[in-house]
């Protein structure tokens, strides 16, 4: 267990390049995820997506939010809510990857599975934006943990192979 936290040398951490391959990787597996989510839709029919209700539940109109592409409605902020949060948490995972190795543990999909139980299991009902873990059907469960893991998966690649072409050095723990 000592060594769930050890840390790598201060010196060989990049921040900068971190925050670089967040920004990036949290952008492109926003996409992942609502790919996903197209696919294996989180939720039933009769559901709001908890990205629409809480900015609903703030007042604002989500019919103000819209625009047209392709002949279909888009809700633009739903949208960015779920860019925003890809992009905030990928950040952390980019810069505590650099201090903490362990949080790269399969790839990042220990990682994934955190922010799953964290969010959905707790957050989200906690919000009053979904049911509790255990009044969810399994096809919402299923779909919410595949796309959490592709979308996890997804910041690791873009972290590591930024990390690795921009400094040119392996992760900090192997210098």
């Amino acid at each position: 267990m000592s060594n769930l936290f050890a840390r790598t040398q201060p010196a060989s951490r990049h921040y900068g390049v971190a925050f670089l391959a967040g920004i990036m990787g949290g952008l492109i597996s926003a996409f992942v995820k609502s790919g996903t989510e197209g696919v294996m839709p989180p939720r039933t029919p009769d559901r709001v997506a908890p990205p629409i209700q809480m900015i609903q539940d703030m007042g604002i109109d989500m019919h103000n939010m819209v625009y047209t592409y392709s002949d279909q409605v888009v809700n633009w902020g739903g949208s960015a809510v779920h860019i925003l949060f890809s992009i905030v948490w990928a950040v952390i995972y980019c810069v505590a990857a650099e201090i903490f190795p362990k949080v790269k543990l399969w790839q990042g999909l220990a990682f994934g599975i955190g922010v799953t139980i964290l969010f959905h299991g707790m957050m989200l009902p906690i919000l009053n934006l979904a049911p509790a873990l255990w009044n969810l059907p399994f096809d919402e469960l299923f779909s919410e943990l595949v796309g959490t893991l592709l979308w996890m998966w997804t910041i690791e690649v873009f972290r590591r192979d930024l990390r690795n072409r921009l400094t040119k050095k392996p992760d900090p723990e192997f210098q």
